[in-house]
């Protein structure tokens, strides 16, 4: 019997106090009129949680569809994200996306990533880049700042107004664990943004999150680009199974692990099948949740920082 798709509606608690909607817009490489014109079809759909970053360099784009969808601001939680080179002064580069996406508040402030990237290398004043060496390799900035100088500053950041909460992203337990314990800690991070799909389930850090009350948000839930897991053969053989689209499969069995996901698209009329899921049964989401066992766990967003550790 085909399953019973309905639109997404749940939401999640913040440690703010503020509601999330789990099923979140992704923004991702969607530049100039895909970055507007999908943003605006998925509001028409339904969606009513867009999340944009600096570094995606579309903000401009995205702020215009939210104004012209004509959705009230106050029902769109819209997150944006502080880039490497701006991690230095994070009001001012919030400032930057805010006059960028035309708003006044953002709903959720993210550190990108723990690494801060040095900028004397950048000669063309545009620091929304990845600034290299002679040998290409990333110019990190760990000498003399650190993702914990960065924090101290975005902690203070709710108190302007200017976003309602802030945290990370790509931050692993022991990232989030150097966090938390440094003596300038004032605020435990509202969520942190990983990539998680059937093949990098990240068990122990949502555990983790959980644990400290920090909201987990998947990004690249069908794998990234060209997204790989909707030709995994076992997500096709259920989806058939279920009368579903592979994709709708993949954003339930994530929301029923009670994390929140961010689907992405530029397809209209993906945009709207993306926002409609089910309920799995309970035989079916172990077999999704056990995938990366029988094929190993796979990291699809691989980004080199240079000595810089990343998700150890």
């Amino acid at each position: 019997m085909p399953a019973t798709l309905k639109n997404s509606s749940a939401t999640l608690k913040l440690n703010t106090g503020a509601s999330i909607p789990v099923l979140g817009f992704g923004t991702w490489r969607s530049v100039e009129n895909n970055g507007y014109h999908s943003v605006i079809a998925a509001l028409k759909a339904g969606y009513r949680h867009i999340d944009a970053a600096a570094i995606y360099l579309n903000e401009e784009e995205v702020g215009r569809a939210i104004k012209d969808s004509g959705v009230p601001r106050e029902e769109i939680f819209i997150t944006t994200k502080l880039w490497g080179t701006e991690q230095r002064d994070p009001e001012a580069a919030l400032n930057r996306s805010l006059k960028r996406l035309g708003l006044d508040y953002v709903d959720l402030y993210l550190m990108h990533w723990p690494v801060p990237l040095k900028t004397e290398k950048v000669t063309d004043g545009n620091v929304l880049c990845i600034p290299t060496l002679e040998d290409g390799t990333v110019d990190i900035d760990t000498r003399e700042w650190n993702f914990i100088k960065t924090w101290n500053l975005m902690q203070e950041l709710p108190k302007t107004g200017k976003t309602k909460a802030v945290g990370v992203s790509n931050f692993s337990i022991n990232n989030i664990k150097e966090l938390l314990e440094s003596p300038s800690n004032k605020l435990v991070p509202a969520a942190n943004q990983i990539e998680i799909h059937p093949l990098l389930p990240q068990d122990e850090l949502i555990a983790f999150c959980k644990e400290k009350g920090i909201v987990v948000e998947a990004y690249s839930p069908f794998g990234s680009a060209n997204a790989p897991l909707l030709k995994e053969q076992a997500i096709i053989n259920m989806a058939k199974k279920h009368g579903v689209e592979p994709a709708q499969l993949i954003i339930s069995w994530s929301i029923q692990r009670g994390y929140v996901v961010l689907a992405k698209s530029v397809n209209p009329e993906r945009i709207v099948s993306n926002f409609k899921i089910f309920t799995l049964p309970e035989d079916d989401f172990k077999i999704i949740s056990n995938l990366s066992k029988v094929h190993g766990t796979k990291r699809v967003v691989n980004m080199k920082w240079g000595s810089f550790p990343i998700f150890e």
